[in-house]
């Protein structure tokens, strides 16, 4: 469930909203309470012994730990590549706006060379 929350709204989060604090802090309450209801799930079915249960149980969970924090850095991740994504086109779609080349080095305009020529 974490994992389903993480890619749903991580990327879009970044990409949408224009403060990253925002963006972070959404996806963090977002993911936290996936969390607190995916551990509930698990440990009410880790309760019942007739099932097996998702934990043994003389051991503690270690492993869910690891795989829920990195699950979690990788939202964070996310959030941050759809910002990053977001800044891109923002500046891709100024220079074009404007008529400049991104990667104009001898400071050519693109209008400029069009006259120039």
């Amino acid at each position: 469930m974490i994992a389903v929350v993480t890619i749903l709204s991580a990327f879009p989060l970044g990409f949408f909203l224009r403060s990253r604090l925002a963006a972070n802090t959404t996806y963090a309450i977002a993911y936290l309470w996936a969390f607190v209801f995916q551990t509930l799930y698990l440990t009410l079915d880790a309760m019942n012994e007739s099932a097996g249960g998702a934990f043994e149980r003389q051991e503690f969970p270690l492993a869910y730990g690891v795989v829920t924090l990195t699950i979690f850095v990788v939202g964070f991740g996310l959030v941050n590549l759809g910002h990053w994504v977001r800044q891109r086109r923002q500046a891709s779609s100024r220079s074009s706006l404007t008529g400049t080349s991104a990667s104009a080095v001898s400071g050519n305009t693109a209008a400029s060379a069009n006259v120039a020529g």
